[in-house]
């Protein structure tokens, strides 16, 4: 079977599902927790709707209080570089320690399909955009 579609068709295909899973899961109320108010807009860029936390304005444990206290659903997603991992670490820790079960499922798969390309959420909006146009519609 031969398939002319671009190489990096499946690729966007898999970002696409999980940009879509990442604002079906806002929708429904989750808080997505980011680094820093870059990532924000960037997140916003493509379309996200609901509660974002800026885990740059404060400390982690505190962080993690509040939005285990305010959000039943809680998706962190930081950089894939080594200050996001442990960032993430971190938050997740306390997040876990504060009763709530934070998703880094989200933040795995996308450092999976597009760490060769970019380290960090920011940059994400430019990124899915150069796909589309790469690929095509």
């Amino acid at each position: 079977m031969n398939d002319s579609r671009p190489k990096g068709t499946y690729d966007l295909e898999a970002l696409e599902e999980l940009i879509s899973s990442l604002k079906e899961v806002s929708l429904q109320g989750a808080a997505i927790i980011v680094e820093g108010r870059r990532d924000e807009q960037a997140l916003r860029a493509l379309g996200l709707k609901g509660p974002v936390i800026m885990a740059s304005r404060r400390s982690a444990l505190h962080l993690a209080e509040d939005a285990a206290r305010s959000f039943a659903q809680i998706v962190l997603l930081t950089d894939w570089d080594e200050k996001g991992d442990e960032m993430a670490k971190t938050i997740e820790l306390h997040l876990r320690s504060a009763g709530s079960r934070p998703d880094l499922e989200i933040r795995s798969r996308l450092k999976k399909l597009v760490k060769k390309e970019i380290k960090d959420v920011e940059s994400l909006s430019f990124y899915v955009d150069r796909m589309r146009e790469q690929c095509g519609p």
